[in-house]
């Protein structure tokens, strides 16, 4: 993702044709963009593979799953709670290739994660951009 925002810089200053340094607001907001739109299509492309193919990292990786939880410090009744909302989900997913609960829980987590990581690439791009620039004009003028 900060890739993708680093990029977007890019593009957007070749678009513009401008060397000027940018803008810390601009950056941001072009990385937050870019993370919007990254987890938007993300997530539509995620469930449309699952509902075609009836598979993804839950369904497949389940005894493993199971596994894991049981390793955790906790309560034997919050385990198996937890193991069957994953079992529910899984079997959803398995016959009808669509669960509410992973439609929602990827949502969520793509649209935090992806915006933060864009924003971050955002200012880490910014510092890349305008020092080149910064390089730039003064052997322009050299």
């Amino acid at each position: 993702m900060p890739l993708a925002a680093f990029a977007a810089l890019l593009l957007e200053q070749k678009a513009n044709r401008s060397i000027e340094k940018m803008s810390r607001k601009k950056a941001v907001s072009l990385g937050l963009l870019t993370g919007l739109f990254a987890a938007l299509f993300g997530t539509i492309l995620e469930i449309f593979i699952t509902l075609i193919t009836r598979q993804n990292d839950i369904v497949t990786t389940f005894p493993e799953l199971q596994k894991m939880i049981d390793t955790f410090p906790l309560a034997g009744e919050i385990k198996q709670d937890v193991i069957s909302l994953f079992q529910s989900v899984r079997n959803e997913i398995a016959e009808h290739g669509f669960s509410w609960f992973y439609t929602f829980s990827l949502f969520v987590n793509n649209f935090i994660v992806d915006p933060v990581f864009g924003a971050i690439g955002g200012l880490l791009g910014l510092q890349i951009i305008n020092n080149r620039n910064n390089n730039s004009q003064n052997n322009f003028y050299e």
